[in-house]
């Protein structure tokens, strides 16, 4: 008999704690769900915007819709990968009720965690894959599409628009003073642009000396007056740091949906875990099935 129970206990001691079979095909079910319910998502997100106004969602509302979907996704991705991963797992013996509740949920989470690097690797390598081949397809094409959409084009375009007020300076001598040779235009937004680049990569701002330098520049190419040509490098400045601030608050925003995803899918994870040890560890009764109890 001794024998006997020094054999049952040398067999549960050397059981691993952790399946990692059935983490990886709970993991695996997580991460191909959260693929395919953000591809629904897309498509129903482009279906609920419209470029014309007064139809489809509002900006506002469609980014919180799109935060509570995400979190959506992680939870139900999260709650079906951790109950496979519970409900899959090798039934143990001999183990306390508390042990067993303990393992089931760390199974949960771990089917989390590997589904969460698999996700984000499976997105990297499409984007990568995606970026790649329209950089090759594109070609020369693409060093121009980058820079027409490029923002601090768009404001450097915005400063020199010809002034509707009044004819543009257009004498020799405009265009010497625009630092333009021969009167080429393209020479002095070139300069503008690079120091626009500059001064706002550094400190979000045109620096005092370039700045006046800039409106001088702007003065003699639209042939406005020097107060008109400083209002309106203040005007495109202020739009400038508007539209910076408010990309920030967007990308602040996502991190917050995507922490709350992160711990809400974590959390489903490991309670679905739970769920499905219990069904594993149930049994048949004259009164039908009963699950293990929780503790």
């Amino acid at each position: 008999m001794d024998a006997t129970v020094r054999s049952d206990t040398l067999t549960a001691d050397t059981l691993s704690a952790i399946s990692w079979g059935s983490i990886a095909g709970g993991a695996v079910a997580a991460a191909a769900l959260t693929l395919a319910l953000l591809a629904l998502g897309v498509g129903l997100g482009l279906s609920s915007i419209s470029p014309w106004e007064g139809s489809g969602l509002s900006a506002s509302t469609f980014k919180t819709t799109a935060g509570v979907y995400l979190v959506l996704v992680a939870v139900m991705s999260s709650a079906i990968g951790g109950y496979l991963a519970g409900r899959l797992r090798t039934k143990w013996t001999d183990l306390q009720s508390d042990e067993v509740f303990f393992r089931d949920t760390a199974h949960g989470f771990i089917s989390w965690a590997f589904a969460t690097v698999l996700s984000a690797s499976a997105l990297a390598a499409a984007t990568t894959h995606i970026v790649s081949g329209a950089a090759a397809g594109i070609g020369a094409g693409t060093g121009a599409a980058a820079q027409a959409a490029d923002p601090s084009r768009v404001y450097v375009d915005k400063l020199f628009r010809p002034n509707a007020a009044g004819p543009a300076a257009t004498s020799p001598s405009s265009g010497a003073a625009a630092g333009a040779p021969g009167g080429n235009p393209n020479v002095a937004s070139a300069e503008v642009y690079r120091l626009w680049t500059a001064d706002f990569r550094a400190d979000n701002d045109l620096s005092p000396a370039d700045k006046a330098y800039v409106v001088n520049l702007v003065a003699a190419r639209t042939g406005m007056s020097q107060p008109e040509a400083e209002k309106r490098v203040n005007d495109v400045i202020t739009e400038a740091k508007a539209a910076a601030d408010n990309a920030r608050r967007g990308t602040t925003k996502l991190a917050f949906w995507m922490t709350a995803a992160l711990i809400f899918g974590a959390f489903a994870a490991s309670l679905a875990a739970v769920e499905g040890g219990q069904l594993r560890d149930g049994s048949w009764t004259t009164r039908g099935f009963v699950k293990r109890p929780w503790r």
